[in-house]
């Protein structure tokens, strides 16, 4: 009896060795705080998450896997929006090799992928360059080569 319960010992100390093989996942975390800021600085700014700043900047935590519109409004000057996404980073490498090293880091792989911490948010800082009223926006053409 006392050697099946070593044997269980042994087995639960592995799988908690397992689980603890997402690298990112524990030094990245699965969330990331993310910078908006607009011109001009007092401009009101918002995210289809509903966070709501009062003025420029604005920094709200997200999580890694969701992609989200930001939104700024000051007076005299027309609405403008940011569209902030998500893309694999390459500072998650030292976890992936990590992952690679340690036993089991395949599940920390899957882990790892599944909750986002291999993430971040494009583009972080985003800017919100808002235009004032009666004022065109310049668009600048380009040339091929």
């Amino acid at each position: 009896m006392g050697r099946f319960m070593n044997m269980r010992v042994v087995g639960c100390a592995v799988g908690a060795a397992l689980s603890l093989s997402a690298c990112n996942t524990l030094t990245r975390g699965t969330e990331e705080p993310v910078t908006i800021t607009a011109s001009p600085a007092t401009a009101r700014i918002w995210t289809s998450l509903g966070h709501n700043c009062p003025q420029s900047p604005c920094t709200v935590t997200v999580d890694r896997r969701t992609e989200f519109t930001a939104h700024a409004a000051a007076r005299g000057y027309r609405p403008g929006t940011v569209t902030v996404t998500t893309k694999l980073t390459d500072k998650a490498a030292p976890g992936v090799i990590g992952n690679a090293i340690l036993p089991g880091g395949s599940v920390g792989l899957v882990i790892d992928a599944a909750n986002g911490a291999m993430m971040d948010h494009a583009p972080n800082p985003a800017h919100i360059e808002l235009v004032p009223m009666g004022r065109a926006r310049v668009r600048r053409s380009r040339t091929t080569s």
